[in-house]
């Protein structure tokens, strides 16, 4: 699991991914909300309403390291699920107050986080027990893909290079852990290996935005292998 140290330079990332994607999701209008994103059964206020509501999520997880008392992210899957089909009915400028805001808040809150609370242990919702770092990861992550899910004409290729690196290896990590991954190399364009998965095996080219793209089911355009490309389990 791919974790980062606090401070100055994660907490940019951040403030500047949160600003790409409220620039850029203040254009849409209450029609332009309800069109379909590029996550099946999603529309691109689910988007944006799944979006506001983790970022309070993930300050309870915060809390939770502060404090020592066990803070859930959600109650439940269902809670979290009506909240943001709560959230996708909203009219645009509603929703996007409520994103404005929680996000502002979850900035204010990662910031202001003490020393010893970077150490401590909390459980996301996806199960897995690890310290506050590993929630700076999450949420660039969901920021920075979830753009591109809106469907408004940004592909991963648009991400900065700085944000893209972080998610890039945080999805490679999970491949890393995960079962049944094919045997594999992945390599990019300026011959640099990343990573071989089982031991390696057929080379992956690509450029470090198409092989994002690619390990995180969001291609829009597939890397070079000469045997096919892998087929990768299901990524989170």
């Amino acid at each position: 699991m791919k974790e980062i140290d606090p401070g100055s330079a994660i907490f940019g990332e951040l403030d500047r991914a949160a600003e790409r994607l409220l620039t850029a999701a203040a254009t849409l209008s209450d029609t332009a909300m309800t069109a379909p994103s590029r996550l099946p059964g999603w529309t691109r206020a689910h988007i944006l309403s799944h979006l506001a509501a983790q970022a309070p999520a993930l300050e309870r997880l915060l809390t939770w390291a502060r404090t020592g008392v066990r803070t859930d992210q959600y109650a439940d899957r269902a809670a979290r699920d009506s909240e943001i089909e709560a959230g996708a009915l909203l009219p645009a400028a509603a929703l996007m107050a409520r994103l404005r805001d929680t996000t502002r808040s979850w900035q204010r809150a990662v910031e202001a986080l003490l020393a010893p609370a970077w150490n401590a242990t909390v459980v996301p919702f996806t199960g897995e027990t690890c310290t506050p770092r590993r929630i700076l990861v999450i949420r660039l992550r969901e920021l920075t893909l979830h753009l591109v899910d809106l469907d408004i004409g940004l592909e991963v290729s648009d991400i900065p290079s700085t944000a893209r690196d972080v998610v890039q290896d945080d999805v490679v990590g999970y491949y890393t852990e995960a079962e049944n991954v094919p045997a594999f190399t992945l390599r990019d364009t300026e011959g640099m290996e990343l990573d071989r998965f089982n031991g390696g095996g057929p080379v992956v080219t690509g450029t470090r935005a198409e092989l994002l793209a690619w390990l995180s089911g969001r291609r829009a355009s597939v890397p070079h292998a000469p045997g096919g490309l892998p087929v990768l389990p299901p990524w989170i």
